[in-house]
């Protein structure tokens, strides 16, 4: 077995749009250097989020602008070269806008075909397994990202009301490196719980923030996710902010899931797709942290 002494991260999509004849098409790329065809996708910059690299690395690789939805598999491979393996994560975009790609060397095409057909076409095993994991996941009807807000200090050393307890600088950081992600989601609208540090996490977003007692962490878990399934329910992105002691009984409310460990840390969140009502995907949004 081949020593494996270098590890490449890459991020990429499963990039999907309905045709005129509500086909559900996804994107495929031909790369004249191998001659190939492969899903887009390519490697991290420098400190890179894997989430901000898949969006940007889709949008180089085929002109399309999409939103991030379902985690999909990630897959790992050799590359050919020496002691060299690549990881490469993968999730199902909504594309959001398009526009024809000028071939170059290292993309000759960028082509819509549909999702059902494109095993046909792909020339890897692990991009046909990756479509066969979008191809199993229910149509995404909306998307809420339920997060955390970001760092505000301790209770004790506020001498004010506790809901009037600021973020830190830290925390203010940190909320910005977060709405970079929350960004990619192409929110419609933002929900926060009433604290004001709930407030200010999402306040980046530059979008109105409604306030809803419901996530604040005295709430009740039970209301709490039915007030998110609603939400939900209107379609589009949701971003909800929310506090530490009511996101893990929230989540297992909502799931059903009593097995899950949904601790959740601050400026960190979940993205949740559902499907018609029901959840179709959960996924850990990491925190982003700007120094």
């Amino acid at each position: 077995m081949a020593e494996v002494n270098s590890l490449v991260r890459a991020a990429g999509g499963v990039v999907w749009r309905r045709s005129g004849t509500g086909v559900t098409e996804i994107v495929l790329v031909h790369r004249p250097r191998y001659n190939d065809w492969s899903l887009p996708k390519g490697k991290l910059d420098p400190g890179e989020h894997e989430l901000t690299a898949a969006v940007r690395e889709v949008f180089e690789e085929t002109s399309v602008e999409g939103a991030p939805q379902v985690r999909l598999p990630s897959v790992r491979y050799l590359t050919g070269e020496p002691g060299v393996e690549k990881s490469v994560d993968f999730w199902s975009m909504r594309a959001v806008a398009w526009a024809p790609r000028p071939a170059d060397h290292e993309i000759e095409e960028a082509r819509w075909v549909p999702a059902t057909e494109a095993h046909t076409m792909l020339s890897y095993a692990h991009d046909r397994g990756v479509v066969r994991a979008f191809l199993d996941v229910p149509p995404v009807t909306s998307v809420v990202a339920l997060v955390r807000h970001a760092k505000a200090g301790k209770r004790k050393e506020w001498s004010g009301p506790d809901a009037e307890r600021p973020l830190e600088a830290a925390g203010e950081r940190d909320a910005q490196g977060l709405s970079g992600l929350l960004t990619l989601l192409r929110p419609d609208r933002v929900v926060s719980a009433t604290p004001l540090r709930c407030r200010r996490t999402v306040e980046p977003l530059s979008l109105p923030v409604a306030l809803e007692p419901a996530f604040d962490e005295d709430a009740e878990p039970g209301p709490a996710a039915e007030a998110l399934a609603a939400l939900a329910r209107r379609g589009g992105t949701t971003v909800i902010c929310s506090q530490g002691k009511l996101i893990p009984p929230l989540l297992k409310a909502l799931t059903g899931r009593a097995d899950v460990d949904f601790h959740t840390r601050k400026g960190a969140g979940w993205v949740l797709c559902f499907s018609e009502g029901r959840i179709a995907g959960r996924d850990r949004l990491a925190p982003v942290t700007l120094r």
